[in-house]
């Protein structure tokens, strides 16, 4: 395979994983969240942990997807030599995996918990922060995406 289709490969990967990570996120701030307000949390919790449970597995793929196209991508565009752009997107990119982290592992553990014994003021609790991280994330997706296209030219 040669080195031009390899870029290829890894650019699409890596946009297409972008596009689930963002898009999902878009769609939990702004779909799900505001169609589930006037949900009683009895319903709406169970649902929210249903429907998180499903896309933190998608995004844990895209994480991975992401780590490896984007590792690769950027030794092909001068590793540590890269421009500003690339380091930047990078480095928006590792603090959003690690917010993911954050809510997939600490936060979330707390609304499946809440849901389970039904304590339902807990889980409010635990799904508002995990909403206050996703929208940091969010924004940080959208400036990563404004890094990317500054990166064009090179």
């Amino acid at each position: 395979m040669s080195l031009s289709i390899a870029i290829d490969i890894a650019l699409f990967a890596h946009l297409a994983a972008v596009a689930v990570w963002i898009g999902g996120m878009v769609f939990a701030h702004f779909c799900l969240r505001p169609a589930l307000a006037d949900v009683s949390p009895q319903l709406r919790l169970p649902l929210i942990e249903a429907v998180f449970s499903r896309f933190f597995n998608w995004i844990g793929a895209a994480v991975i997807v992401l780590l490896i196209s984007g590792g690769f991508l950027m030794s092909r565009f001068g590793g540590s030599h890269a421009p500003w752009q690339i380091h930047l997107m990078a480095a928006l990119g590792v603090v959003m995996m690690l917010i993911y982290g954050h809510v997939r592992f600490a936060v979330f553990p707390r609304i499946r918990r809440a849901v389970q014994a039904q304590r339902w003021p807990d889980g409010a609790r635990a799904v508002d922060t995990m909403r206050r991280l996703v929208l940091v994330n969010l924004l940080l997706g959208f400036v990563t995406i404004a890094a990317a296209v500054l990166s064009r030219g090179f």
